[in-house]
């Protein structure tokens, strides 16, 4: 039996080795030029966009090249420069193969044309594919099983302009673009440190979307860049498209309505998250950079809260985090209060609400429920119309949905007021992504308020606290500084302290490098006595 046993592991090793032999003659170039350009033409479907230079240089005899890459990807400037400087080589490979006999054409050229950065070899046909679908311009030479790539990428691309999805009250008006190295040096403006470090790996079998790990090296966590590392090394998919993908790939668990993963395209607010030990990855092909671990209480913070005095900043936190609960207990409490504990609301209120349902041919958690979907149906049509149009189809539509509505008795006016304030309420949130949580959850607030008045809409609540509370931003406890409590990170939290006093990153966040500057920092202006003495004295 062991004899067979290993009969069989010799077979099978030898016809693995035999199948990576065969696969390395596959993958391999050709020394003949016309075989690798009809073998690219066929890989690549004979396409239109296809670029083939045919030229030939050097003496006798003459040395045939090719220059490949695809239009719309390149920067026909860089491809001409790139062409040109290996051509200019003619002439002095013709004059030292005239003085020395042979001159090895190939490695000459590769000397010499550096007229592009990022002049490289390739000798395998799947990196050589994957040169010219990134927009690289391949040199092929007949009789050399190599081939030279420049980095010639261009093509349209968007210019930086202001942010579309986050209004800047104070600060710089520059947003993410869909270029990963136009938001790489959008960065690295603002971060003129040798330890900002820039990593970069292809996801996607197909896609082979570049995707950036940046980082504060001595201030980001080595535990949390070894984890964001291995789950993007474990991502096997044929496509990435945004960076939507990534973040629901490595995201702790997706079992939740709230994100766990921060996004932006302010390249501020990655700065800012950046010098406190966070992660960004930036995705080639999309403006919005993921930022992790991110926290709970960051989703209600701009970075215009720190460009401004820190009495409004903090009022201004408090003002989204209260919005943020109007928007998600309102409808529920205004039902529970109603329909169950009539008791607990004011007698004059009481009797006017009871006489304007008197006309209302539904109960109240069906007339709250109607309009609130009525609500997110126009909220919803007015995003994916035209600009132009949507938002005069969000506030006439609601208006007169409304008016109609109370005219015709199917409402009640106070019903009205309800849904609007909660709508309202949710458009003070700054992040999208937390936003929607509380448009989805207070469906189910409402049919529990419904069912089991307040008790139930307690209940409720308690249940989603205890779900933040387990929830895990790549190991980092989501409701942090809260729970666990820590002291001495509340002071960027609902309301923010003077920058002077901010001597400390997030401790769960950053634990090898928290100071972030010197203790007196705190403004202290001269004594008007000393001053005014110093000036008589001077008189």
């Amino acid at each position: 039996m062991n004899i067979w046993n290993r009969f069989k592991e010799r077979m099978q090793g030898r016809k693995r080795k035999e199948q990576e032999t065969s696969n390395e003659g596959k993958n391999s170039l050709d020394k003949n030029l016309l075989v690798n350009i009809n073998h690219l033409k066929q890989d690549l479907g004979d396409s239109s966009d296809l670029v083939i230079r045919h030229f030939e240089m050097g003496g006798e005899p003459l040395i045939k090249t090719s220059a490949v890459y695809i239009s719309g990807l390149v920067n026909e400037k860089n491809v001409n420069e790139f062409v040109s400087g290996a051509l200019k080589v003619e002439a002095s490979i013709e004059k030292m193969t005239q003085e020395s006999g042979v001159v090895n054409s190939f490695d000459f050229i590769k000397g010499h044309a550096h007229s592009v950065e990022k002049v490289t070899v390739v000798s395998e046909w799947d990196k050589l594919l994957l040169a010219v679908l990134s927009g690289y311009t391949v040199i092929l030479i007949d009789g050399y099983d190599e081939a030279i790539t420049g980095d010639t990428k261009g093509g349209e691309t968007r210019g930086v302009n202001e942010p579309s999805t986050q209004l800047i009250i104070r600060g710089p008006k520059v947003a993410f673009t869909e270029s990963i190295g136009t938001n790489v040096a959008l960065i690295r403006r603002y971060l003129k440190s040798p330890d900002l470090r820039f990593e970069t790996m292809q996801v996607g079998s197909i896609s082979r979307t570049d995707v950036a790990v940046m980082y504060m090296k001595g201030i980001a966590s080595e535990k949390v860049l070894r984890e964001i590392k291995a789950r993007l090394n474990k991502i096997e998919v044929d496509d990435i498209i945004d960076s939507g993908y990534i973040e629901q790939y490595i995201q702790d668990t997706s079992l939740t309505l709230i994100p766990t993963i921060y996004n932006t395209e302010r390249p501020d607010s990655v700065v800012g998250n950046l010098m406190e030990g966070r992660i960004a990855i930036i995705v080639d092909g999309t403006p919005f950079v993921l930022v992790a671990p991110a926290l709970f209480i960051q989703f209600f913070q701009t970075p215009s809260d720190y460009y401004q005095n820190f009495v409004i900043s903090s009022f201004l936190r408090l003002l989204r985090v209260i919005s943020f609960t109007i928007s998600l207990l309102t409808p529920s409490l205004y039902i529970a209060l109603t329909t169950f504990h009539p008791q607990m609301i004011p007698t004059a209120l009481l009797v006017s609400l009871a006489a304007q349902q008197e006309g209302v041919p539904f109960p109240l958690f069906m007339e709250v429920l109607l309009m609130e979907f009525t609500f997110e149906i126009i909220r919803e049509a007015g995003l994916r119309m035209p600009r132009a149009v949507g938002q005069a189809v969000s506030i006439v539509g609601g208006l007169v949905l409304g008016q109609a509505a109370v005219q015709a008795g199917i409402v009640s006016a106070t019903t009205i007021i309800v849904v609007a304030l909660t709508g309202i309420a949710s458009f003070a949130v700054p992040s999208y992504n937390i936003a929607v949580a509380p448009r989805i959850l207070r469906f189910s607030l409402m049919i529990i308020a419904g069912s089991f008045g307040l008790y139930g809409v307690l209940m409720a609540l308690f249940i989603l606290i205890a779900h933040m509370s387990s929830l895990r931003s790549l190991g980092i406890p989501y409701l942090s500084p809260f729970a666990p409590f820590i002291w001495s990170d509340i002071k960027d939290s609902i309301i923010r302290q003077p920058l002077w006093s901010m001597n400390s990153r997030p401790r769960l966040i950053n634990q090898q490098n928290v100071q972030r500057q010197a203790k007196s920092q705190k403004p202290v202006p001269s004594d008007p006595a000393d001053s005014y003495s110093k000036n008589e004295k001077g008189d």
